[in-house]
């Protein structure tokens, strides 16, 4: 049963950081007959406005101190906060010691989130650390079937049609969901300055996890229609390009699949500088179906398409480069739900704005693939959390194992499929010709059937295409994790590969080897795994 008993607010305390639409809401208050205390510069700001208010120090009849780090902790602040109304001892108490009852709280926090995003040093972080803030506001929502608390000035239009309803009462309702707020602000908070101190401390994994995010979207469901779900972004001083960054230029709303694809898509991408070459790839469920390099972005999207064009229907384009009206012209010709680039022509925005169910987002910059950070995976009672896989191999990593040492076109497409592998579902097989891939196999419970399964969608492909000979025909193999067997690297060398990537490190290494010089194929070690489970 909902709580709609009425409490009329005749003393407020408002002191606040964010002073954004606070002199309107002053003004208000006064209009309502509210007594006003308030402190520091918010109490400047409604005086100058010409709002009467009362200075807490005056009201404590204790002056501020220490910088104003002592002036709201004070007995007739909590007091008249925590006070029951309607508990005899309490009001005897707040009789007995001249403590008036405060109805309504208005504070937000020391910018402590702002001061570390703008790389302050450790003293001015530690300054802005609030503690009288955070105290009045967990005492106010403690003290929530009396007392209104306000945290964010987005509620003052709340506050204003209530009182403006009821007499200048809040209803009870009103007063529990500023409370849910008020305890989920604080408790952000801390685990804000938590975070940050463990990571001042160089505590990868601290004794306590807290986890701290902002809701961005309440999604329409979650993986499946009958599972619920929402979209949550996090802070950071230099936040990462991507899914959480990007401006939805277009298209309807974005699902929980869509963001799930989407970020895959574009950390897949970044992996390729933009510098160097366009980049294209293409992701169907977590998993990619097609990526290239390529002259332009137009022909690195037809390479990227032409692995797989079936599974490319309905799926997630990313693109390492401005996108233009041509490679927008050539994307429209089949049906996507999501392309995310780092921007976009003008021209390239109209031509898609004609695809009603498209989305087109732009993040205004590339992920760095070589950034440290932490995943987290949630598993029944608890967290796993790891650093970000921000390996990459090059080519002085390379140890080539076989009699035949791989050639200079092969060393770039080895590269290119063994990054390509560090996105794709294990178990892991990608076969790569001229920069982009030809056939590709993911997420099967062994190594051989996901060299069999790349293999035959590439056939499938370029019997579909037209083609003399199936495309991997000539290509490189790049596989996530060792071969256990040899069989996954024949199947592969049927295929027709002439060169193969892996991490090594099998027992049966000198069996795969063997095999590998018996067919005439270059092979190099990386020492680097890159399991995606």
């Amino acid at each position: 049963m909902s709580d709609t008993s009425l409490q009329p607010i005749k003393r407020a305390l408002l002191s606040v950081s964010d002073k954004s639409g606070l002199v309107e809401f002053g003004k208000f208050l006064e209009s309502q007959g509210v007594e006003i205390l308030s402190t520091g510069g918010s109490a400047k700001m409604l005086a100058g406005a010409g709002v009467a208010v009362t200075e807490v120090a005056s009201y404590t009849g204790f002056p501020e101190m220490m910088d104003g780090r002592v002036k709201t902790l004070h007995p007739k602040i909590h007091g008249g906060l925590l006070a029951l109304r309607d508990d005899e001892g309490h009001v005897a108490s707040m009789k007995e010691h001249d403590i008036g009852a405060i109805d309504l709280l208005v504070v937000n926090l020391y910018p402590f989130e702002e001061t570390v995003e703008k790389g302050a040093d450790f003293a001015t972080c530690i300054e802005n650390i609030d503690i009288g803030g955070p105290a009045m506001i967990r005492s106010s929502a403690k003290n929530h079937k009396f007392v209104t608390v306000v945290v964010e000035a987005e509620d003052y239009d709340a506050v204003m049609t209530s009182m403006q309803e009821n007499n200048g009462a809040t209803t009870g309702d009103l007063r529990k969901n500023l409370a849910a707020k008020a305890f989920a602000r604080t408790g952000a908070y801390d685990a804000a300055i938590s975070s940050w101190f463990a990571s001042e401390l160089g505590e990868t994994y601290p004794q306590r996890l807290n986890l701290t995010a902002t809701l961005k979207q309440t999604l329409r469901y979650g993986e499946n229609p009958h599972q619920d779900a929402a979209f949550y972004v996090t802070r950071s001083a230099t936040p990462r390009p991507g899914i959480a960054t990007a401006v939805q230029v277009q298209g309807k709303e974005l699902s929980y699949n869509n963001l799930n694809d989407t970020d895959a898509a574009f950390e897949l991408v970044s992996e390729f500088a933009a510098a160097e070459s366009p980049a294209v790839a293409i992701i169907k469920h977590a998993n990619p179906c097609g990526v290239a390099r390529g002259e332009s972005l137009i022909d690195a999207y037809n390479k990227a398409l032409r692995c797989d064009p079936v599974s490319a229907f309905g799926g997630i384009i990313a693109l390492n480069q401005r996108l233009d009206a041509a490679t927008a012209e050539e994307i429209s010709q089949i049906f996507t739900e999501v392309v995310i680039a780092p921007e976009a022509d003008e021209d390239a925005v109209a031509l898609l704005g004609a695809k009603k169910n498209l989305r087109l987002l732009l993040t205004g910059g590339m992920a760095d693939p070589r950034e440290a950070g932490q995943i987290i995976k949630s598993v029944a009672g608890g967290y796993l959390l790891q650093g970000r896989d921000n390996g990459k191999v090059t080519m002085d990593d390379l140890k080539v194992v076989t009699k035949r040492e791989p050639s200079e076109q092969e060393l770039k497409d080895l590269l290119f499929a063994f990054t390509v592998c560090k996105h794709v579902k294990s178990n892991a097989i990608i076969y790569v010709k001229d920069e982009a891939t030809v056939g590709i196999g993911a997420g099967q419970m062994s190594r051989v059937d996901s060299a069999r399964t790349a293999a035959r969608k590439s056939q499938d492909a370029s019997e579909a295409a037209g083609y003399d000979t199936v495309m991997t025909e000539g290509s490189v193999v790049a596989s996530d994790a060792f071969f256990p067997f040899a069989d996954g690297l024949i199947s592969a060398a049927e295929a027709g590969v002439t060169a193969v990537i892996q991490p090594g490190g099998s027992i049966r290494d000198d069996e795969v080897i063997a095999a590998a010089d018996e067919r005439g194929l270059a092979m190099v070690f990386t020492g680097m795994r890159h399991f995606r489970h």
